[in-house]
């Protein structure tokens, strides 16, 4: 299954970035980007459908609101472990067997795994789509897994740990700076979990989890493609209308405490062949922070947007201070999101220089403001990446699941564009001085992680 880990995205998110970050905010009036209908069952199942009829094909999801920050305490990596669980085996389908179907019809599935949300999703001819949903609708309620796949797969998980994690210093440097940032939140926690905690899983723990989380009143199916909500509602009736709802357990996550310490992180590795850095901040979420989130957006557009936006163009075109240089923004989740900066110097540059070089251009921001050219640009590019996702099959049904997963609704995703437009100078501003001052931090102040080859490691500092 594809692990969806906090610094590794599928390309189709790649596509419909830019879209999603714009799903938070009040209906308006204009053209929608996608032309959703969508639906309910009395058990709660949500159901939207996106109309594409450029070819026969589907592309079905289907979005559980329970992820990695969802797991009880000791048992981290469940979510993602109980994704694997889900592909082996039912009261009717052997282990694998649903896999093997798709691949026999002509189609793909897969599944990914996030901090908020678990997804399952098929592309297939629309013709065998009534075969998908009934697939999915056996392995919601009747899940049965052999024991001995139970054991086996608890060994994928920790081989997949071993090698993307364990065996990789940058991964594992990377886990180790979100845990020291997301203090008493399970944010700080992977996706795949501790590799001691992993162990210690019992069918008993598995059970509990798919009993408590995986109901029809818990999931939302998002259907794109060459069908249309006519046809599609008496197969999602016949396959999920007889399934019975969960009483489902509040969603109660710990807050981060404020702190006023700096943290520094430092890695030396031989497998690290040029000096680097990365320092990540939390920052609001589209949830919990809409314009403020948008703003921000809009900012990561103009320091770090394309090659003639203000960090490259400065540090890495004109000045050659840096090889690679961004600021990057995540709001989408249920708490809280994250900015990043990062950078690699030059060879006869210091990371610390780069670092301070890097500062100066955000300080010009928070002091000066950005042109009303800068700010109008950004805002174009940013809408016309979302009339480019409109050509995609599956990036559709993804944006709108993950929208519709962390905390928005389909007429929030379908209608965005005058909010961005309404973005104004002043806000971008206020935004850089409200969560990137190492002065005042927002919370806790962010955590900066330095990367060195074992031979060249130079010492942390102020840049005189």
């Amino acid at each position: 299954m594809i692990q969806f880990m906090n610094n590794i995205h599928l390309s189709i998110f790649q596509i419909c970035a830019f879209i999603i970050i714009f799903s938070f905010f009040p209906s308006v009036t204009h053209a929608k980007i996608f032309n959703a209908e969508s639906f309910k069952l009395d058990n709660g199942l949500e159901v939207i459908i996106i109309p594409n009829s450029r070819a026969p094909v589907v592309t079905s999801m289907i979005w559980y609101k329970v992820g990695a920050a969802d797991e009880p305490q000791g048992l981290s990596g469940m979510a993602h472990y109980f994704e694997h669980l889900m592909f082996k085996g039912t009261e009717t389908l052997a282990p694998g067997e649903f896999s093997k179907t798709v691949k026999k019809l002509g189609g793909n599935d897969n599944a990914f795994t996030g901090q908020d949300y678990t997804a399952y999703f098929e592309t297939i001819a629309v013709e065998h789509l009534d075969k998908m949903l009934s697939m999915e609708a056996d392995r919601m309620m009747n899940l049965n897994v052999p024991e001995e796949h139970f054991k086996s797969e608890k060994k994928v998980v920790l081989e997949e740990r071993r090698q993307r994690t364990e065996n990789d210093p940058k991964g594992l440097f990377g886990e180790q700076m979100r845990s020291s940032l997301f203090v008493n939140h399970p944010y700080g926690t992977p996706n795949i979990g501790w590799m001691d905690e992993i162990k210690t899983y019992e069918w008993d723990d598995v059970k509990t989890f798919y009993n408590t989380w995986y109901a029809p009143n818990n999931a939302v199916i998002v259907i794109s493609g060459d069908i249309t909500i006519e046809s599609l509602k008496p197969l999602i009736e016949k396959s999920f209308g007889k399934l019975k709802p969960k009483k489902l357990p509040k969603r109660i996550r710990p807050a981060v405490p404020k702190a006023i310490g700096n943290t520094t992180m430092i890695l030396k590795d031989p497998s690290i062949y040029q000096p680097s850095f990365s320092r990540i901040f939390i920052a609001p979420s589209f949830k919990n922070e809409k314009k403020d989130a948008l703003a921000l957006q809009v900012l990561e557009q103009i320091l770090s947007g394309g090659p003639t936006t203000r960090l490259y163009k400065s540090l890495v075109v004109e000045n050659k201070k840096a090889i690679s240089v961004g600021f990057s923004y995540s709001g989408t989740a249920l708490d809280y999101g994250t900015i990043t900066l990062s950078g690699t110097p030059t060879a006869d540059n210091e990371i610390n220089t780069l670092i301070h070089d890097i500062e100066y251009e955000i300080s010009k921001v928070q002091e000066n403001g950005v042109t009303e050219e800068e700010l109008n640009d950004a805002k174009q590019q940013l809408i016309d990446s979302a009339d480019y996702a409109r050509d995609s099959l599956s990036g559709p049904a993804m944006t709108i699941g993950y929208g519709i997963t962390t905390g928005s609704t389909l007429d929030n995703i379908e209608n965005w564009p005058e909010q961005i437009q309404a973005v104004t100078a002043e806000d971008v501003q206020n935004v850089s001085k409200k969560y990137l001052n190492p002065q005042k931090p927002w919370i806790r102040p962010a955590i900066t992680g330095y990367l060195y080859p074992e031979e060249k490691i130079k010492p942390a500092g102020e840049v005189k």
